[in-house]
């Protein structure tokens, strides 16, 4: 088999296509997010915190005394920018409360597959729910009609 046949073989795949359709649908629900925190959320924040734009809070390295972070960018200075890791970091906090939501309610949505093992009552070893006799300690078990 030749590796082109193989990888169409492997991209056809529905796996393989479910997971391409998510990371496009991720990343764009990633913008959304991100515009959410820096259009909507950050600027009540900033607003109850005296008027504070979290992106212009920063340390610049080189020395200079910059009033915004776009100021010392265009003067080439070095910065550890603060402000735009507390945002980054919101973001990230939303998007995985979002998530987890998400994955919450699918589960409650979608009932757990049924029990394909049970413990022995011996030595607690998963064993299959048909079996008589424990595979690791040997014990047998109570038979089901």
């Amino acid at each position: 088999m030749s590796v082109l046949t193989e990888f169409k073989k492997f991209a056809m795949r529905g796996n393989v296509i479910d997971l391409a359709v998510g990371v496009v649908i991720g990343a764009a629900f990633g913008k959304i997010v991100s515009s959410l925190v820096a259009d909507v959320i950050m600027p009540p924040i900033g607003l109850l915190m005296g008027g504070l734009d979290f992106s212009n809070i920063f340390w610049t390295l080189s020395g200079g005394d910059y009033r915004t972070l776009a100021e010392a960018k265009a003067a080439g200075a070095a910065t550890i920018n603060v402000g735009l890791f507390i945002n980054t970091l919101i973001d990230f906090l939303v998007v995985a409360a979002a998530i987890f939501l998400l994955v919450r309610q699918i589960n409650r949505l979608v009932p757990p597959p049924p029990a394909s093992t049970k413990d022995c009552i011996y030595c607690a070893s998963p064993i299959p729910l048909k079996a008589t006799r424990c595979p690791q300690c040997t014990s047998q078990l109570e038979a089901k009609a």
